[in-house]
């Protein structure tokens, strides 16, 4: 027994050795004493597959991060309450203890409420349940749930020694989430200042040894840090001088929606803002998203959120490197970092260099000194006299100069290479592919009612209330008599049937056949469909499939945003214009679907029917097939042309919800994005006119090498023959430097003259260590066009460009050229001129 308890007391003794102290001033957050400048980029453990964590956070730390920071998921975790769940992708503890074995830092940000288009925010819907319960303000229920999540959370760290003050990761918590944007608190009244308070309170008692924030919180108590998110954060300020100026999202893009375009963002405005929030005394920073990944199953929210969560991140679904956007953010750490010394030590001495240019120095008295010079200006270059020196700066950029002389890196100029990933798309049949379908069988969903689960109930129920998010599916049945002189059968006459939904979607059955159909969108959910129906004399049954697409997740008193068929529901003789309401009567309710019930998703049960003739074009379709896994390891997706609407499953697991007939209006998309100026999510859309979502990826590690089982459910119909995989592969890259680009920031060097002499210099690399450069499609030294993959040579292009680089280049994994005359010759002489090439890795 003494010898158990040594053991214990010398454990307890190592792990406190090696526990760090984290505070933080109004400089920086301090760490073991030290203040950092820290990068940091969210990646959502449960938007990925376990297998995919470790290579994400290796990419995230080779792009020049110091931190990963995650939400954590309630509704993930305590599906039903009382029974928590933490296997699988939903295992918290493994992700931090990756991000730990890589050397990084991590930021956990418990909420427990977290946006992030997630279904209903992340709140569990039960919660919704709770006799006098109201969401994020000053009520006893509500506080009592959201202490009891935060506290299980914070005493699993606690048990496996995570939080920093116990030698694990975790540098910081977050307690709530956005609250004091205009559009939150203010509308919960009195009642939202003392729930702030108790929040902040509640999350301090919880003595994690490490701070806490609140994002978009200006009126966080001390010692709670408030942050800043949003597409720039240089001009906040914390709400006390004794805080540091933290950016707890940086939005490297937008989210997605069924029936919008998708959204990017140019990485010459990320890491404009990157560096003017720096310039301007900020210490961290974090990328949202990093990784965005996918919304597997019913997790998205919204509503209307596609399954893609790609966010126009570094990296993107798949968890490939998106180039040039991580390679430039990657060099932009690192000078970033150049300057930290000086940073840490003195607050910035901000001047102006003239309208919209400023100049923003850390010196201190030790000798250290950097500087970041800005151009503000979105129309104009400028050159500034700075220290003696003259400078070029772009509109729209900053250049950064670690030692205050000598220019490291200028936003708006790339070194990096830019990638062009494409989708290899292979035949669902074919079987040289070795990803062929074996067959299609199916089972038809009843309409209506058949499940002995249903009810009956006077009137209209909301969606919400009644399935508590069981099932996308809620049917509303009734069955009314009509006799043959009512005017809804004379002869002539025309029956309309009105039905008005808080939507999200609705499919109507007159008499067991399809009538019509109808769809919200992001920006308005509710739906109103009138369509001419076909009565008989006698018993006619009018069925309502209600659907929803992922709860609202954003707004105040969002929970009581409700769905479903709310009325009116009417028949309407467009002869004579009489009425029936039928809103206030005896409606019978299914939750769910049959196939829900039974489990057809999984690919079980004996109901499945294998015949030649597959029913195709018609709704309310369960379909099945085998395949056997596309060989590699290029990440895979499955294209869904030929398909209306559902979900889908993979041996089981649901890739989530698909929507291909819905498609992005043919307008809004710029055909090129200028990035100077104001970045906002509806500036740089592309895809108009194309389905939001067409392909939707399936993680390798849910494949088995043969027999993999295929699983869909389809509303609207469609055809599942035309369905095909398709693999993620890089098909060229590219790089532009012209000779005004400064030097690589691996070859930074404080001598002057030796940075001359090194002079702009282009990288190219293929993206697998098993690849090398096989061909050069293009290559010009001199005023080259265009962008990459329809490069073309300009006025002038030296004859030596395309044998020189590929002597270079061909046959190795990468290569490094110089810029310049010295190599290329002179082919206009007093033009400033580019190198453009475009290669093939193989």
């Amino acid at each position: 027994m003494r010898g158990k308890l040594l053991l214990l007391l010398l454990f307890a003794a190592a792990t406190a050795s090696f526990a760090s102290t984290v505070t933080y001033d109004h400089r920086a957050l301090v760490i073991d004493g030290k203040r950092r400048v820290l990068i940091s980029g969210s990646i959502h453990y449960p938007r990925s597959t376990p297998q995919m964590w470790p290579d994400l956070i290796q990419k995230a730390k080779d792009g020049g991060l110091d931190v990963i920071e995650t939400y954590v998921f309630w509704n993930l975790h305590e599906p039903v309450r009382g029974q928590f769940d933490f296997q699988g992708r939903k295992d918290l503890v493994s992700f931090i203890k990756l991000v730990q074995q890589a050397g990084l830092y991590v930021v956990l940000r418990i909420g427990p409420y977290v946006c992030a288009e997630w279904n209903y925010g992340g709140f569990p819907l039960w919660l919704h349940f709770i006799p006098g319960i109201e969401f994020r303000t000053n009520n006893e229920p509500f506080k009592v749930e959201m202490q009891r999540f935060t506290a299980k959370i914070v005493d699993l760290m606690k048990q496996e020694s995570l939080f920093a003050s116990q030698g694990g990761p975790i540098i910081f918590s977050q307690i709530e989430n956005e609250y004091g944007n205009g559009d939150i608190e203010p509308r919960y009244g009195a009642r939202a200042k003392p729930y702030v308070d108790w929040a902040a309170g509640m999350a301090v008692s919880l003595n994690t040894g490490v701070p806490w924030n609140m994002c978009q919180q200006m009126d966080a108590p001390d010692p709670i840090i408030n942050s800043c998110n949003g597409f720039y954060c240089d001009q906040f300020t914390p709400n006390s001088d004794k805080k540091p100026k933290m950016w707890t999202e940086n939005w490297t893009g937008w989210f997605l929606s069924f029936g919008g375009a998708a959204p990017t963002r140019p990485v010459e405005d990320i890491a404009f803002a990157v560096a003017r929030f720096f310039q301007r005394g900020g210490t961290f920073q974090n990328y949202y998203m990093y990784h965005g990944g996918t919304n597997f199953g019913r997790t998205t929210g919204g509503p209307f959120i596609s399954t893609s969560y790609d966010y126009d991140a570094p990296l993107d679904e798949y968890g490939l490197i998106r180039q040039p956007k991580w390679g430039h953010l990657k060099d932009l750490h690192k000078a970033i970092k150049l300057c930290e010394g000086a940073m840490v030590a003195t607050d910035p001495t901000i001047t102006s260099l003239g309208p919209n240019l400023e100049a923003s120095v850390y010196k201190t008295g030790s000798g250290l000194c950097s500087a970041f010079l800005a151009n503000v200006g979105t129309q104009s270059d400028a050159t500034v006299n700075f220290s003696g020196n003259s400078y070029n700066l772009p509109a729209w950029s900053v250049s950064i100069l670690p030692d205050c002389k000598n220019v490291v890196l200028n936003t708006a100029k790339i070194n990096s290479m830019t990638t062009l990933p494409s989708f290899i798309t292979q035949s669902s049949e074919d079987v040289n592919s070795g990803s062929s379908f074996s067959g299609w069988s199916w089972v038809n969903e009843p309409v209506g009612i058949s499940s002995q689960n249903a009810f009956m109930k006077f009137g209209l129920a909301d969606q919400i209330n009644t399935t508590a998010d069981k099932s996308d599916y809620l049917w509303y049945s009734l069955s009314i008599e009509v006799k043959g002189d009512e005017p809804f059968i004379q002869d002539g006459s025309q029956t309309v049937l009105h039905v008005q939904s808080l939507g999200h979607a609705l499919y109507a059955f007159i008499n067991k056949k399809l009538a019509g159909t109808a769809k919200g969108g992001s920006s308005n959910a509710k739906v109103a469909l009138e369509i001419p129906v076909s009565l008989i004399t006698g018993q006619n049954t009018i069925d309502l499939l209600s659907l929803t697409v992922g709860l609202q997740n954003y707004g105040a008193f969002f929970d009581l945003t409700g769905a479903g068929i709310t009325g009116p529901v009417i028949l309407k003789s467009s002869t004579n214009g009489s009425t029936i309401d039928l809103s206030s009567q005896k409606w019978t309710y299914q939750i769910g679907l049959k196939g829900e019930e039974i489990g057809l998703s999984s690919g079980g049960s004996s109901l499945w029917v294998s015949q030649p003739d597959l029913p195709k074009k018609q709704p309310l379709i369960w379909y099945k097939t085998n395949f056997d896994a596309a060989g590699g390891d290029d990440p895979l997706a499955l294209d869904f042309s030929g398909m209306g609407k559902g979900e889908a499953w993979v041996n089981g697991q649901s890739i989530g919800r698909y929507w291909p007939t819905y498609a992005a209006p043919n307008n809004g998309c710029p055909g090129s994005c200028n990035y100077r100026g104001s970045f906002n999510s509806n500036k740089c859309l592309k895809d108009c006119g194309k389905p939001s979502q067409l392909l939707y990826h399936v993680p390798r590690d849910w494949l088995k090498s043969s027999s993999n089982v295929l699983v869909l459910f389809e509303e609207m119909g469609g055809d599942p023959t035309k369905i095909s995989f398709a693999t993620r592969q890089i098909g060229s890259l590219c790089s532009r430097v012209s000779e005004r680009h400064p030097v690589p920031v691996d070859m930074w060097t404080s001598d002057q003259e030796a940075a001359k002499r090194a002079g702009p210099t282009m990288l190219l690399e293929c993206p697998s260590p098993n690849q090398v450069i096989s061909s050069i499609k293009f290559a010009s030294f001199g005023t080259p066009r265009g962008i990459c993959g329809s490069f073309s040579h300009g006025q002038c292009s030296s004859k030596k460009a395309l044998s020189l680089v590929q002597k270079a280049c061909v046959g190795s994994r990468r290569c490094n050229i110089g810029v310049s005359i010295a190599t290329f010759g002179d082919p206009c002489a007093g033009i400033t001129k580019t190198l453009a090439v475009e290669a093939s890795c193989t």
